[in-house]
């Protein structure tokens, strides 16, 4: 059955240039990070150096977009970034990208490579549909602070992906909770690769297919499912 994705009418009008790309992926084997995953990041962390060719990451043209947009919902983009740009930047510090597991790997790979903001989710975890939507301020997040669960929520007007549960993602793809995400044991699992002007489809689109082929390959025989969602 096909994970139903919506994108809610405020978000629509506040950002109309947003285009999401999603892969649905079943049948896949995820495990510890290993010699193909981490060469996916070394490889993501020589192709984001070149394409920056020594500028910052919020001075790309697709992160500035980003800042604004984190700024029209009442976000502090300096402050909390979007996925990629806190990637970005650690993929240029000397530590290096984080070694996660290998799906984790292989998507947070193309988010460095392209500079785009990119999530996984695990597909058995998530609770009725996925929306992107404002929140309220009631909705349930939960996340982990000292070792022990606890729940916040977001603030009023935050961009936030949530299901029938409570908020998997806080400011839009800031932080992701949990409850929802890719473990070692993960087998099926929903992408969601996030654009805005001026990032055309096509290099949408190339970032989804480069994406889809490192699945195939970290996990041969995994049946997948590609479209998009437009605002």
């Amino acid at each position: 059955m096909t994970l139903q994705l919506t994108v809610d009418d405020a978000v629509r009008t506040l950002v109309p240039d947003f285009t999401a790309l999603a892969i649905e992926a079943h049948g896949l084997v995820n495990g510890p990070s290993d010699e193909a995953s981490s060469a996916l990041l070394d490889d993501a962390a020589r192709r984001l150096a070149d394409r920056l060719g020594g500028r910052a990451p919020h001075e790309d043209a697709h992160m500035a977009a980003w800042r604004a947009a984190y700024t029209a919902f009442g976000a502090k983009p300096s402050r909390t970034r979007n996925s990629a740009e806190a990637l970005a930047k650690r993929a240029l510090a000397d530590g290096g990208l984080p070694r996660i597991n290998r799906l984790v790997d292989a998507y947070n790979a193309i988010s460095v490579a392209h500079l785009i903001p990119v999530g996984g989710e695990d597909l058995d975890r998530i609770r009725g549909g996925m929306r992107l939507v404002r929140a309220t301020g009631t909705e349930p997040f939960v996340t982990v602070a000292g070792g022990e669960e606890s729940v916040e929520h977001p603030d009023a007007g935050e961009i936030v992906w949530c299901d029938d549960e409570g908020v998997t993602c806080r400011r839009w793809n800031w932080r992701q909770g949990p409850r929802t995400r890719l473990e070692e044991s993960s087998v099926n699992a929903i992408f969601l690769l996030e654009s805005l002007a001026p990032m055309t489809l096509a290099e949408l689109e190339e970032a989804g297919a480069e994406l889809a082929e490192s699945l195939q390959k970290l996990s041969p025989g995994a049946e997948l499912a590609v479209r998009t969602l437009t605002a």
